[in-house]
């Protein structure tokens, strides 16, 4: 089940790896395209189990930790404006929480601070250290909870940092989640009016919620699902509700592909940054290659060279991909389901979305 609306451009070669995606084993997948043929719009697998209408190509999804990436861009708008520089100590603005004084707020956008992830820790060995609920059955019966950022920070407190700060990288929601209680000190205002004020408004993401602890995803959206194991049994339930709350500033977002593509092209071409911060943002740390809220990937010279992206998951059901080339001039964004099959996304995940960039950003080099 595809459909195709573009501006008058035939993309089988799309349409196939969308297609692939949902062959792989996801529910569905709906994918926004702009590059130098204009803008492609489709999607495939389904809506909902059990039917057959395919996602619907401008529906809303949980779109977890591309957050992060708006997060990263409003601190770095009040470093612009000289409120805060990035190696001030975090402690000296949020001064009640008993901070480790040498982690600075360029450690917390490149997770580099060694804070305990409060979604809990999985380490090298295969151990896992516990934080709040965020898989399986247990994130199941606890995902309409309603978080306060503070609480989540405290119990991320509570726990032994996984190394010195600025010593090494690991990826942690504890650092965005301090973030927004650092923007909110700084600006003086909360975080969702800030991110209101600052990008949402200006860029007229309309369909973009990131504050709060909505619980709906607004019509129209397509169903995620969470498949757990609950003692001897497998059981999938339907997670379209769940509460943003869980993530604040690192992954509590509800959004679309044209807003993502809104906002990743407008960061990418310069309008939200000035320059030298934008190559600070972009700048990789750390064995994945991360800057400061967003992922850099190179593909080689083969594949036109470096790209940009932050991809999100929520706890359940819903996944997000956003990527960018450094102009800005062409995008990808897309919204994930999953379904009922018998599949660990994190097997399967990587060779699809692989295909997936390489069959967006590599098609002009290979001759399509």
């Amino acid at each position: 089940m595809t459909t195709v609306t573009n501006a008058g451009q035939d993309r089988p070669e799309l349409q196939k790896a969308i297609k692939a995606f949902v062959d792989a084993g996801f529910a569905g997948l709906q994918m926004r395209v702009h590059d130098d043929q204009g803008a492609w719009v489709g999607s495939a697998g389904v809506r909902k189990l059990g039917e057959t209408t395919r996602p619907p190509t401008d529906g809303r999804f949980w779109a977890g930790s591309v957050a992060k990436t708006f997060t990263a861009t409003l601190v770095l708008q009040l470093v612009a404006e000289e409120k805060i520089t990035l190696d001030t100590s975090v402690a000296d603005h949020l001064t009640d929480l008993g901070l480790d004084e040498r982690i600075t707020v360029r450690m917390l956008l490149q997770h580099t601070s060694g804070l305990f992830n409060y979604t809990g820790e999985y380490y090298p060995d295969g151990t896992v250290a516990a934080g709040i609920p965020a898989t399986g059955k247990e994130w199941v019966d606890t995902r309409l909870h309603t978080y306060r950022p503070q609480e989540l920070v405290q119990l991320a407190l509570s726990k032994p940092m996984r190394f010195e700060p600025g010593t090494d990288w690991s990826y942690s929601n504890t650092n965005y989640t301090l973030a927004a209680l650092l923007i909110e000190q700084v600006a003086d205002a909360s975080y969702g009016e800030q991110m209101q004020q600052r990008i949402l408004g200006p860029l007229g993401l309309r369909d973009t919620v990131l504050a709060g602890s909505t619980t709906d995803l607004p019509e129209p959206h397509a169903h995620g699902y969470c498949r757990y194991q609950d003692g001897e049994d497998w059981k999938v339930v339907d997670v379209s509700r769940q509460n943003l709350s869980m993530l604040p500033a690192a992954g509590g977002a509800i959004s679309t592909t044209q807003d993502l593509l809104t906002f990743f092209s407008a960061l990418n071409s310069g309008k939200l940054l000035p320059a030298a911060l934008l190559a600070q943002m972009r700048t990789p740390q750390g064995p994945i290659d991360y800057g400061l809220g967003l992922f850099v990937q190179d593909l080689g010279p083969d594949c036109g060279g470096t790209i940009y992206h932050h991809n999100g998951g929520a706890p359940g059901g819903y996944g997000a991909l956003m990527y960018s080339t450094p102009d800005g001039s062409k995008t990808m964004t897309a919204g994930i389901t999953m379904g009922d099959a018998a599949i660990n996304p994190a097997e399967v995940f990587p060779a699809a979305l692989d295909t997936l960039v390489k069959t967006v950003f590599c098609s002009d080099h290979a001759g399509h």
